[in-house]
């Protein structure tokens, strides 16, 4: 924390300084000079909104990167918003310190906010600082908007339908793990440029915001994968009151997980039952496969079929052998 250490700048000052210049862009954000923010949604269309906060020693470390805690923070929140078909437009933020930032930590934290805003097409439209006692805590709120009525639920899909996920999976899993130990990249037989690619996709996931307009046209339903495949389809799956039915064998994975595997089968549980994946995971009807697939060839990540939707309850992933994958927990657990 010593990276922290108090500034004598005040809340003003600090606003001003670091936080206003990403307010630029939005008029209803008054430069951060009133209490509130106004936020006006293009007529015919819904406002989206998401909150996902991450705290240290959670979500990130002690001695995490500050650009790469702001890159995260709001990342995770415009993951939602994609997978639910949304167009980010803006988000408010309130931040609590344990004690007084540094200037040179507010300065990084401020550019990987900047960097992230301008990546994901959005802008800082207020929010608050204060220093509490514990951990650091970043809680952002993200707003996008899709026209009115559209949203892509996590509970509509249907029998028949397809199920697709974007990019791949598993692979933050193994950049947590290189952070904690940076030997396990040995036992992993990762390259070093494997090394890198998962220390990124850690510290600095991507939301696949140019999928986001093929939702809305192609899917029937939608939700991120924030806490591990397994998990998160049985959610969709119990939302919808249907199975979702996938193969692991189906499953894309990166070359850097690929290798990881092949050192060690247990890393199957990195794949499906471990979290920070933050891609899309939804189904389309089987109808609308074709013209989905051609229209997803322009995107510049992978679209995967991974299974279908059946009569029944839960999602099961199956194995080679074609028995359900079992493993002693199917995802992140908040409690």
């Amino acid at each position: 924390m010593a990276k922290r250490r108090a500034a004598a700048d005040g809340e003003g000052v600090l606003i001003a300084t670091y936080f206003a210049p990403l307010a630029a862009d939005a008029p209803g954000a008054f430069s951060l000079l009133d209490d509130c923010a106004a936020l006006t949604p293009t007529p015919g269309h819904d406002l989206i909104l998401k909150t996902d906060p991450i705290r240290e020693g959670v979500h990130f470390f002690s001695d995490a990167d500050a650009a790469d805690i702001a890159w995260k923070a709001l990342a995770v929140n415009v993951s939602d918003l994609v997978a639910k078909g949304a167009r980010p437009v803006g988000y408010v933020m309130a931040l609590s310190f344990p004690e007084e930032p540094s200037a040179r930590w507010l300065k990084k934290f401020a550019a990987g906010l900047k960097a992230a805003q301008t990546a994901f097409g959005l802008t800082l439209l207020g929010g608050d600082t204060d220093r509490a006692p514990g951990p650091l805590s970043v809680a952002i709120t993200a707003f996008g908007e899709v026209p009115a009525g559209k949203m892509v639920q996590r509970g509509t899909a249907r029998v028949g339908d397809r199920v697709f996920v974007s990019g791949t999976l598993g692979d933050a899993a193994l950049g947590l793990a290189l952070v904690k130990r940076p030997l396990a990249a040995i036992e992993m037989r990762l390259l070093s440029h494997q090394c890198d690619f998962v220390m990124d996709r850690y510290d600095r996931p991507t939301p696949r915001v140019a999928l986001a307009p093929l939702l809305l046209a192609h899917a029937s339903a939608s939700m991120d994968i924030s806490d591990g495949l397994l998990k998160d389809a049985g959610r969709m799956a119990d939302a919808s009151g249907v199975a979702l039915a996938m193969e692991f064998e189906r499953l894309p994975l990166s070359d850097a997980m690929t290798r990881a595997l092949a050192a060690n089968a247990e890393r199957m549980r990195d794949v499906v039952a471990h979290g920070d994946d933050y891609e899309v995971l939804f189904t389309v009807p089987e109808a609308g496969v074709a013209t989905f697939v051609s229209a997803a060839r322009a995107l510049p990540f992978r679209m995967t079929e991974i299974g279908v939707v059946k009569k029944g309850a839960g999602a099961v992933i199956a194995g080679a052998d074609g028995k359900p994958l079992v493993f002693d927990k199917s995802g992140y657990e908040h409690f």
